[in-house]
């Protein structure tokens, strides 16, 4: 994933558009753009594509479908259909293993009731997946980056700790329990966090992606003109991730959010190796949304009964997207 800094220097210099049909834009830095069909509904569109992050072929297809998926769920709407897009270095790579590839996206786009109907490929010397999602969502009921409210808890649906488990198992050191968790988390789609959070009527939420928890919450806490305060004893992390960036194992892209964020962030006696956690690098993480207080135990306790990893993990209020850590 590019630096965010480079990245958001970038998509500042895009003109805007005062189309009236376009609900979310570039304002933000939303998941996904929302365009209005009228008569109660909007269209989705959204797009996302990696590199592999585990060794079978076909585990990476239903991640990387997975991470696709995801910022359709981030925005509170359902996934239609789909266009795979395809990255095959030809003359290394069988293309009985890229047809692997493929299958596994197709189990996931099933799993989610969505429909593959085409797609583009080009060869390239290092392999990439993912999928352009169309979904489908009601106009009144989106969820966005600038959609927190003062006073609310901050509910996390997926633990953390995701980018330091696949770079350990770049470099060969990953354990056996901690590689199964990482896949099982991220090949789980949150299609159910995303109707729980709409159900109880959550307007702000994003997905925990690339530029880590940090990131993607500062992001979300400065467009909603909110401060947010982190309980970090409450955040919960796969197993064995902690000791892997203690021993080192951290990913450059972890690294680089940190920096990109640490203006905003009040760490208080927290520790880098915190901090480092809290800014990994994760490829389909869960969602992170803001709920009324009244709201928040229902809300995990339905969660949980899912099997959906819920935690309360801090609260907001009225600010200019400071986050503090406790």
């Amino acid at each position: 994933k590019l630096d965010p800094g480079e990245l958001a220097h970038v998509v500042s210099l895009l003109n805007t558009t005062n189309n009236p049909n376009v609900l979310v834009g570039l304002e933000t830095g939303d998941d996904a753009g929302v365009w209005h069909l009228g008569d109660g509904r909007a269209l989705i569109s959204t797009v996302d594509f990696i590199t592999p992050v585990v060794n079978d072929a076909r585990t990476w297809g239903r991640i990387a479908a997975a991470n696709s998926l995801s910022d359709v769920y981030a925005m509170g709407g359902a996934p239609l259909f789909g266009l795979n897009l395809v990255a095959w270095n030809n003359d290394e790579l069988p293309t009985e293993l890229l047809s692997e590839v493929l299958q596994g996206g197709l189990d996931i786009a099933e799993k989610a009731g969505m429909a593959i109907i085409g797609g583009h490929s080009i060869s390239d010397p290092e392999p990439k997946y993912g999928i352009a999602v169309t979904g489908e969502v009601d106009p009144d009921l989106v969820l966005t980056n600038s959609g927190l409210q003062d006073g609310q808890d901050l509910i996390l649906t997926k633990p953390l700790g995701v980018g330091v488990i696949t770079t350990a198992i770049k470099a060969g050191t990953v354990d056996d329990a901690s590689l199964e968790a990482a896949i099982e988390s991220m090949e789980r789609l949150n299609d159910e966090a995303s109707r729980v959070a709409v159900s109880a009527g959550v307007t702000g939420a994003t997905d925990v992606t690339g530029f880590g928890l940090l990131g993607h919450l500062g992001k979300m806490a400065k467009a909603s003109g909110m401060n947010a305060e982190l309980y970090v004893d409450q955040i919960p992390f796969l197993p064995a991730a902690r000791q892997y960036v203690e021993d080192g194992i951290v990913p450059g892209g972890t690294r680089r959010n940190l920096a990109w964020i640490a203006d905003q962030v009040d760490a208080g006696s927290f520790s880098e190796i915190d901090l480092l956690l809290l800014a990994d690098a994760q490829t389909s993480g869960g969602l992170v949304f803001g709920v009324d207080k009244d709201k928040s135990s229902d809300v995990c306790a339905e969660l949980e009964e899912l099997g959906v990893v819920a935690a309360l993990i801090g609260e907001t209020d009225s600010g200019e997207g400071k986050i503090s850590l406790r």
